[in-house]
């Protein structure tokens, strides 16, 4: 895989050595079903063997030699593989593995509560496996008994490990709910704006529901608009198994010669692939360049009123803000011009290019996870709606290019079922949109909520009682790394009694826990999953490459240890070992596809072949069109709004009579953004999605050495903003606003618009003085800059890409980082 960094010559040399003996692309595609058996006698010759597994980086082969993976080969079918699977293996060995079930000294020394300020500053107790489990059973009947079942949080939001066993969120949800209660959360980080608004407006909430395929794309759109949206650098990763489809798809839409535009702050991988033509309006402005191109359709008629006619509801009451007849302003593109700093002739350009072409419009999630985060998705849909080319072959709208490979036709493959939490919610798919529990809070209000218990907060429409919380239990997560201000969150953590990480790296979340518990790395255990979020091309055996290391257990025994404790050991296993469960769930698919035609193969063929088994693609998926069925019929095939039509204008959010959630799509300007009238700082920040990682994933092995400046996270800046500043590439530079301060390695690039910074989400916190809230962040996170403010009252989301901040050549001794090495354990009498 061609993965672009822009320059830095600090981190060349190591760069090249990860990157030679990338994989060259293969063209996937291979018979129904098909499955070639591996001869085990040649690998015993070699002495090596080739153990078949998926992650969320792709299906690869581990290469295994005295017991030890030595290298993760990406599987042959594999049309672009990740250059990040050598970071996947190094975490099974890196220097941040949880060797043994740990506790804080002043938690074990004192009890519960004790000294919450001490958390995070590595005084950590080795205790016995049977210690630990008896001290996370007692404390959480403690917990609940003394302050009830929502005092105890298991939300365990973040992105885990894929397998249908092993979902480490699930079977800590399947023991909380057998042994009593607990407050969960509803809603995601990802799209948690999203999610919540375009079920009003158009009936789900398709953020993680197919879009219109590549191969329809490549034959009839003539302009493809990716808006802050990348598939080329987040197609690396899926959900599930990835199958990278959006690789191919891509490499369609070039050879097929179709125009692109890429609307963002930075020149994206996918813009440059494609030579597309770069705009770059000023973050957080996007809903009023997408007014500016609506009110230019409007009036020199270029909008298709038949389709608003048949398919909308409401354009007529989003008309006079559109022309300013409610308000006095004209949304027109020199209105737009002002706010978003394109050019008015460039926008007016825009809205005719995209009606007198078929356009397809593709939106990314980082434009709403922004303060008012819901007005941009519903102004792209009114945009859409206003062009009237959805459910066309090759127009209107997708959601899910840029995600898990949107856009790859599905395959006719059954599904496979998963452990469920015991209340009936499944690990499949996006598990963490159930909320199950007893009470449950929007995810992003999680520090708000530990602030604030006893007070009220508007959520979608009713009115939520804020838990007061006592313990929480972490596992697959990492929320010091995704959640937004830090330092805000650090306060909020002190009102925890107890808190219980299962993890197999030395976070900064498992840093600031009383109780950790060392779990497996994927390749520890065995488990089953599909191959694609959207293709489900494959299903593969994840197989154990190597033996749990040190004394790590994987989850399920874990999270079936404390049940027993409790009472409930035989309820949460049902007596199952984790080969019956892996099979029951291959058995169950396998009933599923004889009903659709197919036979799939014994299991014991199936897990012995060392290869993923395929399933067949059929025209009708490979040519889907989203919405199609819609425009065909629309009273048929009703949309799931409350006209059956997409809703410009929501009757049921004008009841709700949010300040900062209006009944259609509505500019508002945010707490702080480039060049904005109540900004006290120079340069937007652009939290974009890793380069080099999944969000904090692998951030703590030695793949870091492909991206970081001298040991740092990178800091792109543009070269205005750097001589401004007297700033050189490979320079160790402080970021600063009133929230917090991080250092970072400078990297000067003409690919990031002046006055945008990019720093990446997902670097791990490590405070110079972990006692001491707002201390300067040796490595660079930055979520010590972003704001912890919700999206509105509508989603409750967070506003990760909203901020802005200041940059400073720092001119100090350089701090030493800290957070990828062991804390240092000491044994307990």
């Amino acid at each position: 895989m061609s993965t672009k960094y822009p320059d830095a010559s600090v981190n060349a040399l190591s760069r090249r050595r990860f990157l030679q003996g990338s994989a060259a692309t293969v063209a996937l595609g291979s018979m129904p079903f098909s499955m070639s058996l591996l001869s085990r006698g040649a690998l015993a010759q070699t002495g090596r063997q080739e153990i078949l597994s998926g992650c969320h980086w792709g299906v690869f082969k581990g290469i295994v030699e005295d017991g030890r993976a030595v290298e993760f080969k990406p599987w042959a079918g594999d049309p672009q593989p990740s250059p990040q699977l050598e970071g996947v293996r190094d975490s099974i060995y890196s220097a941040s593995r949880i060797r043994y079930p740990m506790v804080r000294r002043a938690w074990l020394e004192q009890g519960p509560g004790a000294d919450p300020a001490g958390r995070g500053s590595g005084d950590f107790v080795r205790v016995s496996w049977d210690k630990a489990i008896e001290l996370v059973a007692n404390e959480i009947t403690r917990v609940r008994e003394k302050h009830g079942q929502q005092a105890v949080f298991g939300g365990s939001y973040g992105w885990k490990s894929p397998g249908r066993l092993h979902n480490c969120q699930t079977l800590l949800k399947r023991m909380l709910n057998l042994t009593g209660s607990f407050t969960s959360s509803t809603g995601d980080y990802s799209t948690g704006a999203a999610q919540v608004i375009l079920p009003y407006v158009s009936g789900s909430i398709e953020v993680y529901e197919q879009c219109t395929t590549y191969p329809v794309l490549a034959e009839n759109t003539d302009l493809m608009v990716f808006w802050g949206c990348d598939p080329r650098n987040n197609s690396q990763i899926s959900w599930q198994v990835a199958d990278h489809g959006a690789y191919p798809g891509i490499e369609a839409l070039k050879e097929a010669g179709v125009k692109v535009i890429s609307i963002d702050p930075l020149k994206t991988d996918t813009c440059e692939y494609l030579d597309g033509e770069w705009l770059s309006p000023k973050p957080q402005t996007d809903v009023a360049l997408m007014l500016g191109i609506a009110h230019t359709l409007y009036s020199e008629d270029l909008h298709d009123q038949k389709f608003l006619d048949r398919y909308t509801s409401g354009f007529d009451e989003f008309k006079p803000y559109l022309t300013g007849e409610s308000d006095g302003q004209s949304k027109d593109a020199d209105w737009a011009a002002d706010i978003c700093g394109l050019d008015a002739d460039t926008i007016r350009d825009l809205a005719r290019r995209f009606a007198n072409n078929r356009t397809m419009l593709a939106l990314g999630y980082a434009t709403q996870r922004q303060h008012h985060g819901e007005q941009s998705t519903w102004m792209l849909v009114t945009l859409a709606c206003m062009l009237g080319q959805i459910g066309l072959p090759g127009g209107g709208y997708g959601l899910s290019y840029h995600y898990s490979s949107g856009g790859a036709p599905t395959h006719a493959s059954p599904i496979l079922q998963s452990i469920n939490d015991a209340s009936g919610a499944k690990a499949s798919g996006q598990a963490w949109l159930a909320s199950g529990g007893s009470v449950s809070i929007p995810v992003a209000r999680f520090v708000e909520t530990l602030l604030n218990p006893g007070e009220t907060m508007q959520f979608n429409g009713r009115e939520i009682e804020l838990p007061l919380i006592k313990l929480a239990y972490w596992a697959g997560g990492n929320p010091f790394a995704h959640h937004q201000d830090r330092n805000e969150m650090l306060r909020a953590w002190r009102e925890l009694d107890t808190f219980i990480v299962n993890d197999f790296q030395w976070t900064a979340t498992a840093r600031h826990a009383d109780i950790v518990l060392p779990t497996t790395t994927s390749y520890e255990r065995n488990d089953i999953e599909q191959v694609g979020d959207y293709a489900l091309s494959h299903i593969v055996a994840m197989k154990k490459i190597v033996e749990p290391q040190f004394e790590a257990r994987n989850d399920f025994d874990i999270f079936a240890t404390i049940a027993d404790k409790m009472g409930k050991g035989y309820e949460f296993t049902q007596g199952r070992t984790e080969m019956d469960w892996i099979r029951g769930f291959y058995e169950a698919a396998k009933i599923e596809s004889r009903a659709k035609g197919m036979e799939m193969p014994v299991f014991d063929v199936f897990w012995e072949s060392n290869e993923p088994l395929a399933f067949p693609l059929k025209d009708e998926q490979k040519y889907f069109v989203r919405h199609q069925t819609f425009r065909e019929d629309p009273i048929l095939n009703a949309l799931g709004t409350a006209t059956g039509k997409f809703e410009i204008y929501s009757r049921a959010i004008a009841e709700y009579n949010y300040d900062d959630c209006p009944p259609h799509p509505t500019w508002l300007e945010p707490i702080e953004r480039l060049d904005g009238p109540t900004t006290r700082y120079p340069l937007s920040i652009a939290s974009k999605h890793p380069r080099g990682r999944l969000h904090s994933q692998i951030c703590g092995t030695a793949f870091r050495e492909t991206y970081a400046v001298q040991g740092r996270e990178p800091c792109w800046l543009n070269p205005r903003d750097a001589r401004e500043r007297d700033i050189k590439n490979g320079d160790v530079v402080r970021v600063f606003n009133d929230r917090g301060q991080l250092l970072a390695g400078a990297v000067i690039t003409k690919d990031i618009m002046p006055g945008v910074i990019r720093v990446q989400e997902g670097g791990w916190f490590d405070p110079v003085n972990p006692r001491e809230i707002g201390s300067l962040c040796s490595y660079g996170d930055v979520n010590v800059l972003t704001p912890g403010i919700a999206t509105s009252k509508l989603a409750q989301a967070n506003c990760g890409q909203t901020g802005v901040a200041d940059v400073e050549k720092f001119t100090h001794d350089l701090p030493e980082i800290t957070v990828f090495s062991q804390p240092l354990p000491r044994n307990a009498g």
